[in-house]
């Protein structure tokens, strides 16, 4: 058998970065339309200026969807264990999202058939459920990751989750969901701010995304401080071989207060994460008070930089468990075997070039800045 080039904690760790970055992909791509989205009703006062911001999106909403998809198939392919507990455990929330994500292309599709200003009223309104609730949903999930997650696996390593959809609903995690939503309202400003003309509604949503901003710095400050003063974070006290096969019952964990900012100390580069997601969330406030288009540019760095700042802090942990910690599962003790992350990491590394020569190519091809009298012409929404 041909030996595998690379050992098995390298594969881990390139997993682990990988997972992430397509998280981060989505977030900086779909995450502008789900802003959008979701300041639809507030910054469009007229059929005309809903069409102005829907005829932004409509074009290329439905290709970032490949983020998503991409990424929950590496969380089946690198980390089974992960796959099985979260979708799950948090099955009904899941399909919360897949509903509202459902709703955008009815919306898209069906908002223009009729001339009622009531029939587009309504799909107007669709289109911002499809939007906010998504956006709240991940935050809300990604606050529960943060704090544990009730499940336990047995002897034969047999996942069981104890839990449901309002227990989800917790203070940290629509904490967390607050902080999502400003995140990417404030992401979908800027990208409304870059894409339109001057006028009314480009006004409204730089004001919109201000405030939107601010409350990203508070929600994520406050976010911090939470982690830093709470009993919420994990900690492996036993010894860990990097390159064993997928076994998460072969190490000792204990919950620990300020555990989740230990990796700092430890990992000092990635303090760059949190800076960034601070630094660019300001940067962004900045653009959007003086409506420059760059400010697009600043928004997606602090939506990767506050995305990132969750995986250093939790590293090596993926899914903790609150039920019994030491079952929770890692980046060394829940991968796929060498072989497969292997063969993916080589499928990865043909295929991620092409989306992102793909996008890039959409985005300057599509752009532009959009008026009213394009959002008015044949093939508008």
């Amino acid at each position: 058998m041909t030996e595998i080039p690379l050992d098995y904690a390298t594969l881990k760790i390139l997993w682990w970065g990988l997972v992430g970055a397509l998280l981060i992909g989505f977030a900086v791509t779909d995450g502008y339309d789900l802003g959008a989205a979701s300041l639809l009703p507030f910054v469009a006062k007229t059929d005309k200026e809903r069409r102005l911001v829907i005829n932004s999106v409509g074009p290329t909403w439905e290709g970032h969807q490949v983020w998503l998809i991409t990424g929950g198939g590496a969380l089946f392919a690198a980390w089974p264990f992960v796959y099985a507990v979260s979708f799950s455990g948090f099955y009904l929330a899941m399909f919360v999202v897949l509903a509202a994500l459902i709703l955008r292309p009815v919306g898209f599709k069906y908002r223009s058939k009729r001339q009622s200003a009531a029939w587009r009223s309504g799909w107007d309104w669709a289109l911002f459920v499809g939007g906010f609730v998504p956006a709240l949903i991940f935050g809300v999930a990604l606050g529960n990751v943060l704090q544990g997650v009730p499940f336990n696996l047995d002897s034969t390593l047999r996942a069981s989750y104890d839990g449901g959809l309002f227990g989800l609903l917790n203070p940290f995690a629509l904490l967390c969901g607050l902080a999502s939503v400003a995140m990417l309202v404030m992401h979908g400003a800027a990208y409304l701010v870059a894409k339109l003309e001057r006028g009314p509604v480009l006004d409204r949503a730089a004001g919109f995304g201000t405030w939107a901003g601010i409350g990203v710095l508070i929600f994520y400050a406050a976010a911090g401080v939470w982690l830093m003063v709470s009993g919420m974070g994990y900690r492996i006290v036993s010894e860990i071989d990097p390159q064993a096969v997928a076994n998460p019952l072969r190490k000792e964990v204990v919950v620990e207060t300020g555990a989740w900012l230990a990796n700092y100390g430890k990992y000092p580069w990635m303090i760059l994460a949190p800076v960034l997601g601070f630094a660019g969330t300001v940067l962004a406030i900045l653009g959007l008070r003086k409506k420059a288009g760059w400010t697009i540019v600043a928004s997606g760095l602090a939506a990767a930089g506050i995305i990132a700042s969750i995986g250093a802090s939790m590293f090596p942990f993926i899914l903790p468990s609150t039920v019994n910690p030491n079952a929770s599962l890692t980046v060394w003790d829940s991968a796929s075997s060498q072989t497969t992350l292997f063969i993916m990491l080589i499928v990865t590394v043909i295929f991620l070039p092409i989306i992102l020569i793909y996008t890039s190519w959409v985005f300057k091809v599509l752009w532009g800045r959009l008026g009213t009298e394009e959002a008015n012409s044949a093939g508008a929404y």
